[in-house]
């Protein structure tokens, strides 16, 4: 097997590690779609431990946050790496009309699902309309002073 080093390859690499501004939390790519009454967030974290991921709801800002934990390095001779380690970060503001206490989450073959119900109240309903002597009328409100005939 024929290895090659590219010496101007590790230079770049080395230097986009060292100049990257981007030394806090990665964002972690995702979709989000509704599907009938409840959104689903799809969260791409591979090599990352479940036991490390948080969700949390604070009002009505969702987070999560991952992190990917480096490898052994003792006794390693690198030839290629570019899997970062580190942590991992989104937030997302859920707006109203989300029934933030049931929502759960599950994480399969490095995807991070995150199911977002919607609240009853924020349900499309129908509303029934009625005829005859049985329908609901509206009182006409009085303005102040007006005289109204008995």
């Amino acid at each position: 097997m024929a290895l090659l080093f590219d010496p101007f390859r590790e230079l770049d690499r080395v230097a986009g590690q060292l100049l990257d501004s981007r030394q806090g939390p990665r964002l972690m790519p995702m979709d989000l779609y509704r599907d009938g009454d409840h959104y689903v967030l799809t969260a791409d974290l591979p090599g990352v431990d479940p036991g490390s991921v948080d969700i949390d709801v604070d009002g009505q800002l969702l987070t999560i946050r991952a992190e990917r934990t480096p490898r052994s390095q003792e006794g390693v001779t690198w030839l290629a790496r570019e899997r970062a380690a580190g942590g991992y970060l989104r937030q997302l503001n859920l707006g109203q009309g989300i029934d933030t206490a049931r929502i759960s989450a599950g994480y399969d073959n490095g995807v991070l699902s995150v199911v977002i119900p919607v609240a009853e109240e924020a349900k499309p309903r129908r509303i029934a309309v009625q005829s005859g002597a049985s329908a609901p009328t509206a009182a006409a409100p009085v303005a102040q002073g007006e005289v109204t005939a008995a």
